[in-house]
């Protein structure tokens, strides 16, 4: 049996932070957290890139572009919050949809930082308060993965 260990060596690795505008103060948080944790792991800054779309909704359009240009792993961040009407939803399952629609297209991995959530307490609660950051988890999720891929797929 083969088995392949989680990899979270940065080093080398070029990663394309796609971030929503919309909810900024919060999607920022995330970033941040993103930017150094992939730094804490040997990424430089040279094989960073942060590009800021409007909303979550733009967002897989901007990954796909990230993944075609020759990233090796793209992080997408977006927080959409439920408001009076079903909008929040449809966002939220395009952009999911978009970018797992990304991945698959151009092999490349495409990582899914959209927070859908109820309320700004939810937000805050996953991007830096008591449920951690998700911005460090969709980090260490994309150097695993851009590892693997460079493992397991011949270039």
């Amino acid at each position: 049996m083969t088995e392949l260990p989680t990899e979270t060596d940065a080093s080398g690795l070029r990663f394309v932070l796609v971030a929503a505008r919309w909810n900024e103060a919060a999607v920022r948080r995330m970033v941040d957290a993103a930017l150094d944790t992939l730094r804490r792991q040997g990424a430089s800054d040279a094989t960073l890139a942060l590009w800021w779309v409007p909303g979550s909704f733009e967002l897989p359009l901007a990954a796909q572009w990230a993944a075609r240009g020759g990233a090796d792993a793209v992080l997408a961040f977006g927080v959409v919050l439920r408001g009076e009407t079903e909008h929040f939803r449809l966002v939220s399952e395009a952009a999911s949809e978009g970018l797992m629609q990304a991945a698959l297209t151009t092999g490349v991995p495409v990582l899914d930082g959209v927070l859908s959530a109820h309320d700004v307490a939810q937000v805050e609660a996953r991007t830096g308060g008591a449920m951690g950051n998700v911005g460090s988890q969709i980090a260490l999720a994309a150097i695993a993965m851009a590892r693997l891929r460079h493992q397991v797929v011949p270039r």
